[in-house]
């Protein structure tokens, strides 16, 4: 914890290479859970035109000896603390050796060197290598790694670093040593290491030049079952990105660790990937569908990051969304290719709408390239991520197929071993494909999310569109400029029909528009002037779309849209614009029941068309949320649309009964999704015979998507059997800690009227574990919800529980209280009752004592913007 005056805000500008490169790294960790001894031995050159001083970072560090060139340099004769070393005068090349004591077993922020059950782990992104040892701790430093691991052999007989193991053996006393190499220069957030008594698991890959890889796994030995399915992701990601970037795997051998305690949802550590235990453990009977699918994704966004991210890395943080945009981009490809495009592209975006479009309304508002920050881990974001990945896919359409991975072979080429900025990136693309991005570059440099206005204007043999951007400002950034945004348009005509239009002389089905300007036109001659556009087709852009369209378009469009993207669109805006009505009228009706006929053409879509905008994007759509009126619209829609369709909902259900319960292909949980989501929606009608169906889906479920499915149902109602039911999935499952988490969530994040009490029962059972991220999030993510008597509870009981537990945890793990005290930092468009009363919390939160800086960052921005 630091005292305020002693928090600062780190600037893109100050950017300056260091004095010194390290180019070898020796590492010995003597490991013991009390008192680890870290002797760390690096090979420094000077980087000319810089002084001969050498500044390092450090973290809670207890030193006990330098030495120079191996000579003896006495503690007193240079400047150090806990968290930093400074030397003068030192020569062009030397050998500085380190030691330093470290106690893991007292690490609760899950940071550097810690404990899980009995085990060691490292998380050392974003600047956690520094915890372990006095060293140039950033990204622009690349060196050579050796590491040698000594411990006790019965209870630490696996011991992992990066890299080729070069050497294991037996010491005396019961220890053993072993001894790792990585040939590649990395930067130290890229250093890892695990040991423990672990279970392992092995297979192996052979790459397109006939190199065979060995895959290892090292979990708990009680989960060694569940692997099965990670490694068939890795092998599906190694085999695509080989096919599709035409990068193969470069070590010996891929290892793969599952941690139960990890702050983040994986880290790419060279050769040594890490965990959360939730992305690799999975059978049908504790996993879902969708952790099936989240799986798939993230072990593949890891894997991916061997070379953008590991092999190209960034020269300084600000550069983060560099690694992670692209990668994120690519794990999507890769998820598309290997499911369904349609549905993926519409998981993206919904996840891009409800997590980034939030953030950019937000006080933690930054661009996709931040220009400073007060904690780098408090910019792990969606903007980061999510709005990266759109920016990268920007790029895809407008250089097209061919000309983008012309230049990504060109950039794994040219950067690799390097660590490079986006400037670089960009520089490159513009000499790949020869038009320039300086308008382009804007997507990285400015924050929010543009608003394209659409007006329709008939014309003869045609219709104009005449496109106006408006960019939201911020207290950070005002007289924003036009942005380059790619815009992909077509047309259908009043009897459903596709049109072909001619834009500029050619005719087409689809254009792709190129927006420049803040204003600007575009004529699309031979069509009808009642022809009906179809819009930012596939999401083009991530941006809001305001187009006025009538009910009767949007229903020509559910029927008969070509883009599927537009497809879903269409069905949200109808049902966004039928919650709040009285009565349904009947055209929408007939098109919802429409889409039931048919349950095997595309279930998963399907599925997703069927369901309803949720409270969350509801209040995320108005300037001023009145959060009882839009949770009473949307229950009112739910059971009014639940009653009208019982008949063809029950008839789908039931159409979609005879499934194998475990077959896990893409095909299998698509049918079960639309399954699923029939019986919610019948669950909405309140009926007698629609509760007992649910508690029978319950009961004979056997897997645990169909169980998940029906016990969220269950915590919701108001009904005799739900203790019971919630009390017989915990005694079935109390042993395994992933799906308890499941058990939490569906508790926290249910819309009893009684679940601000639920929740403060939850907190205090037996199985809250507050230093377990996954726990944290499992109960307060849920509960977070646009629920009226839960968190938004108009008392403000619900802020003042998050606001303890931020206080709380941020003594042990910032990383985590910062992301709680988020939840408290989206007051502005909530009534001046709530907004005054999370306003209180986050002022509570920040007069009381020392902050770390993750949190002091999020609650002092949240609190600026009250001034602002």
């Amino acid at each position: 914890m630091k005292n305020r005056d002693e928090i600062k805000s780190i600037q893109l500008s100050d950017y300056r290479q260091p004095s010194y490169w390290a180019k070898k790294v020796f590492l010995t960790i003597e490991l013991d859970p009390d008192h680890t001894r870290v002797r760390c031995l690096v090979d420094y050159v000077h980087n000319p035109g810089h002084d001969h001083s050498l500044h390092l970072n450090g973290k809670d560090l207890r030193l006990s000896s330098v030495l120079i060139n191996g000579q003896n340099k006495p503690l007193d004769t240079f400047f150090y603390d806990s968290e930093q070393l400074n030397l003068d005068n030192l020569p062009d090349h030397f050998a500085l050796e380190i030691v330093t004591q470290l106690c893991p077993k007292n690490n609760a922020s899950l940071e550097g060197l810690y404990l899980s059950h009995g085990a060691f782990f490292s998380q050392c992104e974003s600047q956690g290598f520094r915890r372990f040892t006095y060293y140039l701790d950033r990204p622009d430093v690349m060196a050579e790694f050796e590491t040698t691991l000594i411990a006790d052999k019965t209870k630490y007989p696996v011991m992992l670093s990066n890299g080729n193991l070069l050497e294991a053996k037996d010491l005396p006393g019961g220890k053993h040593s072993v001894r790792w190499h990585d040939p590649f220069p990395k930067p130290s957030y890229l250093f890892a290491l695990v040991a423990g008594d672990l279970g392992h698991r092995e297979d192996s890959y052979v790459t397109g030049s006939g190199r065979k890889i060995g895959l290892h796994i090292y979990v708990e030995k009680e989960n060694l079952a569940k692997c099965s399915f990670a490694f068939t992701a890795i092998k599906k990601a190694m085999q695509w990105d080989e096919d599709t970037y035409g990068l193969e795997y470069d070590l010996g051998r891929f290892m793969v660790v599952a941690v139960n305690d990890f702050n983040m949802g994986a880290m790419e550590n060279k050769g040594l990937n890490i965990f959360n235990s939730k992305y690799v453990l999975a059978s049908p009977e504790t996993a879902t569908d969708k952790d099936f699918e989240n799986i798939l994704s993230i072990v593949g966004h890891e894997y991916f990051h061997n070379w953008s991210g590991n092999r190209v890395t960034l020269r300084d943080w600000f550069q983060l969304s560099l690694k992670e945009g692209l990668t994120v981009f690519r794990d999507q490809q890769f998820s598309a290719h290997h499911g369904s495009e349609a549905v993926k592209r519409i998981l993206d975006v919904r996840r891009l709408r409800d997590h980034q479009f939030p953030e950019d309304d937000g006080p933690m508002t930054h661009p996709v390239r931040p220009e400073a920050y007060i904690e780098i881990n408090n910019f792990y974001t969606s903007t980061v991520y999510e709005k990266g990945a759109e920016v990268i896919r920007m790029l895809y359409t407008l250089l097209g197929k061919h000309t983008y991975y012309k230049a990504m072979t060109e950039y794994f080429r040219r950067f690799d071993g390097q660590a490079i900025t986006i400037e670089d990136m960009l520089d490159l693309m513009e000499e790949s494909s020869g038009r320039k991005l300086d308008q382009f570059k804007l997507w990285y440099q400015q924050s929010g999310t543009p608003i394209i206005h659409v007006t329709r204007n008939p014309i003869p043999n045609g219709i104009s569109l005449h496109i106006r951007q408006e960019l939201p400002d911020s207290a950070s950034q005002q007289n924003k400029k036009a942005q380059l945004i790619p815009f992909k348009v077509a047309f259908l005509g009043t009897d459903r029909k596709p049109l072909h239009s001619n834009h500029k002389g050619t005719m087409s089905h689809e254009h792709l528009l190129e927006i420049s300007r803040m204003e600007e036109s575009f004529d699309f001659k031979d069509i009808p002037s009642n022809a009906i556009p179809s819009l930012l087709r596939r999401f083009t852009a991530p941006v809001r779309l305001k187009c006025e369209m009538t009910e009767k378009e949007n229903l020509i469009a559910l029927a008969a849209e070509t883009d599927s993207f537009n497809k879903y669109e269409a069905a949200q805006l109808l049902g966004e614009e039928m919650i709040g009505k009285s009565a349904m009228p009947a055209d929408y009706i007939e098109a919802f029941r429409s889409l039931l006929r048919d349950t095997e053409k595309d279930p998963y879509l399907t599925s997703l068309m069927l369901q309803t905008p949720t409270p969350e994007y509801l209040a995320a759509q108005v300037e001023s949320v009145n959060i009882e009126k839009i949770f009473q619209d949307y229950k009112h829609y739910l059971k009014q649309i639940a009653e009208l369709c019982y008949p063809d909902l029950l008839l789908a259900y039931k159409t979609l009964e005879n499934l194998d319960p475990k077959a896990m292909d893409s095909r299998s949980s698509a049918r079960r999704e639309l399954r699923n989501t029939c019986l919610t929606i019948l669950a909405a009608s309140e009926k007698t015979e629609a509760i007992k169906l649910v508690k029978t889906h319950y009961h004979n479920a056997q897997n645990m998507t169909d169980t998940v499915c029906a016990l969220n149902i269950i915590s919701s109602l108001e009904d005799t059997d739900r203790d019971s039911i919630l009390s017989d999935f915990y005694k079935k499952w109390e042993h395994d800690i992933l799906v308890i988490d499941k058990w939490f969530a569906a508790q926290a994040g249910s819309t009893h009227p009684d679940v601000l009490q639920h929740v403060q029962a939850l907190l205090k059972h037996r199985d809250f574990d507050m230093y377990n991220p996954n726990r944290i999030y499992s109960v307060f993510r849920s509960f977070a919800r646009n629920v009226p008597f839960g968190f938004h509870h108009p008392s403000g009981t619900g802020y003042s529980i998050v606001a303890d537990y931020v206080i709380e945890i941020d003594r042990s793990n910032p990383q985590v209280a910062s992301k709680l005290a988020n939840l408290l930092s989206r007051y502005q468009k909530f009534d001046k009752l709530r907004q005054d009363l999370m306003i209180a919390q986050l002022k509570r939160i920040s007069e009381h004592g020392p902050l770390s800086s993750d949190v002091y960052e999020v609650v002092s921005k949240s609190l600026k913007e009250i001034k602002s």
